[in-house]
């Protein structure tokens, strides 16, 4: 009898100790760190895995070999890799101070999408062709729009309840210019993307709620505006609110504007709990026109099952969480800003790739970050990642932790002890 008596205390002992352990772990200095490499690390080869299951019958099309598309893609992660390394070395200073030339960069970039050198791409012209490479500006836009609201939203940190003193200089004219030239450029969905980021940024900064209302009013009159005067969009937004118009007998629609919401719900039942298997889809057999790009998450769906999608959800959410630990525990002001544009920028293009997969949103027309495939986007998103683990590493304790590789968490929190204690 005190056998059966003691078995729920002991677990419930042992849950205790599970938890602490879990705080232990939470509250170690370099938490922030692994966190951040680990979910980059996870959702890069998640991303590797499926571009080479759903692109190989687009390359078996477009060039006769079944794994072109993958080795692009394989290339463009090493070159990401690299460049996320190089940035989590940095110095914070250096972040600090690149932001005005890396906006006027950015800016410069993205009118040439306007000179000879651009190009559309599916009626968007967001590209420029350059020798050797073609490149997407607005992706290094993203990254840049966030180093210099950073700086002048720190250097105008007592003035954040005045418009014309602190907001006015970041959003226009620098945000301001930014998305004209996107929008110019008919790419709605990474106009979108950029607005979340000022947003955020804005948000994070302090800056009053009420503005945001006036803001939100101009920016819903905005995309009103570039949706009613694009029949293509129109008639995604219309196909979103009846989707009872994509039948057969509507053989315009059906075969046409309905094909990609419609086979993305096909892959993702045909997926279930388990899914179908790893380079199963049928869905990628010329049905999806984008299986390795915008609509990747659905051939995770088909292939992997409900399983398989709410685990990139998770790794999602644990990236978030990982970008709010920074903002929430540094005293700098700089990077609580920054990582606040960082973790709105992934998480907002997460939810409106994954909204229009699933018919939550309408398409817009955005990758997946880390998993859908394109060079432009895989390589500034992990430049954005290597700027948050740099961002870790300044957190106290953590790059002394790192240096001297501590072998449990415990040395860790003895690192941090004596770190707080110079600090005193």
């Amino acid at each position: 009898m005190s056998s059966t008596t003691a078995s729920p205390l002991s677990s419930r002992a042992a849950g205790r100790r599970r938890l602490a352990r879990l705080r232990e772990l939470l509250d170690s200095p370099v938490a922030t760190y692994y966190l951040l490499l680990s979910v980059t690390t996870l959702l890069t080869v998640i991303g590797l895995v499926m571009v080479l299951s759903a692109s190989m019958i687009v390359s078996i099309k477009d060039s006769d070999n079944p794994y072109a598309v993958f080795y692009t893609q394989a290339i463009f992660a090493a070159i990401g890799t690299v460049a996320m390394l190089i940035a989590m070395r940095l110095p914070l200073g250096f972040w600090k101070r690149i932001g005005g030339a890396a906006l006027i960069g950015a800016i410069g970039l993205q009118a040439l999408v306007f000179s000879p050198l651009g190009f559309d791409v599916q009626g968007n012209r967001n590209w420029i062709k350059l020798p050797g490479f073609s490149l997407q500006p607005s992706e290094l836009a993203k990254i840049a729009l966030i180093l210099f609201g950073a700086r002048v939203l720190t250097q105008k940190r007592r003035f954040l309840g005045s418009f014309k003193e602190s907001v006015f200089p970041f959003v226009f004219p620098a945000a301001a210019i930014t998305l004209g030239f996107v929008m110019l450029g008919r790419d709605l969905g990474t106009a979108i993307v950029l607005a979340a980021i000022v947003g955020g940024m804005l948000l994070a900064g302090g800056v009053p709620l009420r503005w945001f209302g006036l803001a939100g009013l101009g920016g819903l009159a905005l995309v009103a505006a570039a949706t009613m005067t694009s029949s293509n969009r129109m008639q995604r937004i219309s196909i979103w609110l009846d989707p009872s118009q994509c039948v057969p007998s509507n053989e315009r629609l059906y075969y046409d504007i309905c094909r990609q919401p419609l086979h993305a719900r096909y892959a993702l039942a045909d997926g279930g709990l388990t899914g179908i298997g790893l380079g199963a889809s049928k869905e990628k057999w010329q049905w999806l026109s984008e299986p390795h790009n915008d609509f990747i998450f659905a051939i995770i769906g088909e292939e992997l099952g409900l399983i398989g999608a709410l685990i990139v959800l998770a790794l999602f959410a644990l990236l978030g969480y990982a970008a709010y630990r920074l903002v929430v525990r540094t005293d700098d002001f700089f990077v609580r800003i920054a990582a606040s544009g960082v973790m709105v920028w992934i998480l907002v293009q997460a939810i409106v790739n994954i909204g229009a997969v699933i018919g939550a949103l309408p398409i817009i027309g955005v990758p997946l970050p880390f998993v859908s495939s394109g060079g432009s986007s895989l390589i500034t998103t992990m430049l954005a990642m290597g700027i948050l683990l740099a961002f870790a590493r300044a957190e106290p304790g953590c790059a002394e932790s790192l240096s001297v590789r501590p072998k449990t968490v415990r040395d860790s929190m003895a690192v941090l002890s004596r770190t707080r204690g110079k600090q005193r």
